[in-house]
């Protein structure tokens, strides 16, 4: 096996281990629920557990590569060339709701460029799987982007940050903007699993702000991997530090990129 095969399958073993202490407090959260600062922004102990089970899988395989947890921060080795970006609950007010989309998201980035991702939704048993050079699969098999080649067909899907009640930039603009100009626009709550439907078809295209790398890792080498282009809004090439993510089937980003890139200001709608 290559590396990023052997990589590959010991973050899918990660992810499933993860997958299965979310399965195991599905319903039974109670009072286990707390906010992290800003309204919304929650935590439960289900994402702490985990973490807890992901990054010992890891540990152990590879204990001198970099962590990115969203629970814990960045640990150990920050210089190593290999980086996992790991959410161990991506869509927590969905599950904390019993609203089944979320998911446990691993992605492995080598010199700041994901390489590796694998995004599991446990409720649905539902494994995404890509890296490099090996195409990106569905619970196994072969998946790949739609060929919806106008805006006017497609549906696209996108996100709002937790900040959205603080700034103007907020996301709402474009959500009215790409909604008049589409067959629909969704908001549904985990940025990973957004990009895993991108990857598999299931949406046409994904814009959001306010990510973390931890949100996007893994589901931007999927996209990427089943034919699908992922940029920044203005179409130049992604910094995933930046928190902003444009991922489409490709047939439809030049067109996204710029009606993102003219989006009337909010105060003009009626």
């Amino acid at each position: 096996m290559t590396n990023l095969q052997i990589f590959l399958d010991i973050a899918t073993e990660a992810a499933l281990a993860g997958g299965e202490v979310l399965q195991s407090y599905w319903g039974k959260l109670e009072d286990a629920i707390t906010e992290k600062g800003r309204p919304g922004d929650l935590v439960t102990a289900a994402d702490k557990a985990s973490e807890v089970v992901v990054l010992e899988v890891l540990r152990r395989h590879f204990p001198q590569h970099s962590i990115l947890a969203e629970e814990s921060g960045k640990q150990e080795n920050q210089d190593n060339e290999f980086l996992w970006a790991i959410d161990p609950l991506d869509g927590t007010t969905n599950y904390a709701h019993q609203y089944p989309y979320f998911a446990v998201s691993i992605g492995l980035l080598i010199n700041g460029v994901p390489q590796v991702g694998v995004i599991y939704n446990p409720f649905h048993n539902e494994l995404f799987r890509a890296a490099a050079g090996l195409g990106a699969t569905r619970n196994r098999r072969p998946i790949k982007v739609s060929s919806t080649s106008q805006l006017g067909k497609s549906l696209l899907v996108t996100g709002f940050a937790y900040d959205r009640r603080e700034t103007s930039d907020n996301n709402y603009a474009e959500f009215c903007h790409l909604t008049h100009l589409t067959q629909g626009v969704r908001r549904s709550g985990s940025a990973a699993m957004d990009l895993a439907y991108v990857a598999c078809g299931r949406f046409d295209g994904y814009w959001e702000r306010g990510l973390s790398p931890w949100d996007m890792a893994a589901g931007i080498i999927l996209v990427q991997e089943a034919g699908g282009k992922v940029t920044a809004y203005d179409g130049s090439p992604l910094n995933i530090e930046s928190g902003r993510i444009l991922a489409t089937n490709n047939y439809l980003h030049d067109s996204l990129s710029q009606e993102l890139l003219h989006v009337p200001p909010l105060s003009t709608w009626k």
